[in-house]
């Protein structure tokens, strides 16, 4: 337990500080060859970990390149500016809609794809229309905070939720009908929550008439026309492939393959140059970050959580869906709910998931919102950061716990009731 703890802890240092441009993925997949050579973990478990990640991953690579090129025709931005001219000005309509559109965006391009596509966007249109530093900040670390706190609807919102899913093999109508209500209470209780929170700041009136006007940012209308019908076949086959039992990575990835066709036909994209320019840093990180935590899961952590959530379920559902909620979340800022929602799945898989299916979904809800506490608590959060700072907006670890420690304990509580 201590080699495969400090391993765990030298990766995740350096995941974190990215010494001379070290970049995550790259840290990750040294974390993992070195819990190799050090026998921590086997080829067999690095085999096992392909298992359970395999289709989450490419449905993640799927989804990033979908929202590369929504987003080189201008989808994103057009939505980003509509939503704005919706709010008539007002700052706190504004405030509210850029949520739901977050809210959205997390909801059918994941978590990740809402950091590294919507943050840019709105953080340029909020510069154009020259918001104080105070509303900057709140409207940014809002947009951050929704883009995990509603990642739950669908399994393609996160890729916790297609983990968990593949795991215990959860269908796609299946897993939407259940989580629909927590999800519902989550983009609630997180627009209510983070407006009382940053309502000082929000400023009362903004001159919307200073942006452009939203067909204006469209690069190709005629593939702007496309996506809407290409979104919708593309929501069917999700429910097809349950129906018939196919990975949800067959039609993310297969979908945004055709999708770039389509795009590189119409002259919207050079495919190319979208490929090359996905995220592939976060697929080595997913991959080498679980390598590493399974290690952990070698020494015994699963089974010394197994035996808190079979002892919380001795006290009820009720507190055993919010103390899972919570364990999971708590986890998940401490190391990231990469590793936490494999080594949750495998608790509750010790503890018995037939009788116990709400737990897997607590396990969901806490590793969604529970990592918004730190910094370090998601891949998204990293992300967010990573892309903040690259647009020279630097966030103190300070600044963002003040906030996270304060909104994300009464959202992640409110969520889990929706369990009930």
């Amino acid at each position: 337990m201590l080699l495969a703890s400090a391993l765990f802890l030298l990766t995740l240092i350096f995941v974190i500080w990215q010494p001379k441009g070290l970049q995550i993925g790259t840290s990750a997949v040294i974390g993992a060859i070195l819990a190799l050579l050090v026998g921590v973990v086997s080829y067999q478990d690095v085999g096992t970990v392909i298992s359970i990640v395999w289709d989450a991953t490419l449905a993640f690579i799927g989804i990033i390149i979908l929202s590369m090129v929504l987003d080189e025709i201008g989808f994103f931005e057009w939505a980003a500016i509509k939503m704005a001219k919706l709010s008539g000005g007002s700052g706190n309509k504004m405030f509210v809609y850029i949520l739901l559109l977050g809210a959205l965006v997390a909801a059918f391009f994941a978590n990740d794809g809402a950091a590294l596509i919507l943050t840019p966007i709105l953080l340029a249109k909020m510069k154009y229309l020259k918001m104080k530093p105070l509303a900057i900040f709140a409207f940014l670390m809002a947009g951050g905070f929704i883009g995990d706190s509603a990642s739950n609807p669908l399994v393609i919102s996160n890729l916790t939720n297609i983990v968990t899913a593949g795991y215990f093999d959860i269908g796609f109508v299946e897993y939407a009908k259940n989580m629909f209500l927590p999800n519902l209470l989550s983009i609630v209780a997180s627009i209510a929550i983070l407006w009382f929170y940053f309502r000082k700041d929000i400023p009362l009136t903004v001159d919307v008439s200073e942006l452009p006007e939203p067909s204006s940012v469209i690069k190709n209308q005629t593939m702007f026309n496309i996506s809407w019908f290409f979104l919708g076949f593309l929501m069917l086959g999700y429910f097809i492939g349950d129906h018939y039992h196919l990975p949800v990575s067959l039609f993310a990835l297969g979908g945004a393959l055709l999708f770039l066709a389509i795009a590189n036909h119409y002259k919207a994209t050079k495919p190319i140059m979208t490929i090359r320019a996905a995220p592939w840093q976060v697929v080595w990180f997913s991959i080498g970050l679980y390598v590493v935590v399974y290690g952990l899961k070698n020494a015994g952590l699963t089974d010394i959580i197994a035996s808190w959530i079979e002892a919380l379920s001795h006290q009820g559902a009720a507190i055993a869906i919010v103390g899972t909620g919570f364990l999971s979340g708590i986890i998940s800022s401490i190391m990231n709910n990469m590793p936490t929602i494999m080594i949750m799945d495998i608790a509750i898989d010790h503890v018995g998931y037939a009788g116990n299916e709400a737990l897997a979904y607590a396990n969901i809800l806490g590793s969604n919102l529970g990592p918004k506490m730190t910094p370090i608590g998601s891949l998204a959060t990293l992300l967010w950061l990573h892309v903040l700072a690259q647009k020279g907006v630097k966030i103190g670890w300070g600044e963002y716990m003040k906030v996270g420690l304060v909104v994300t304990p009464p959202v992640l509580l409110v969520a889990l009731l929706g369990l009930l």
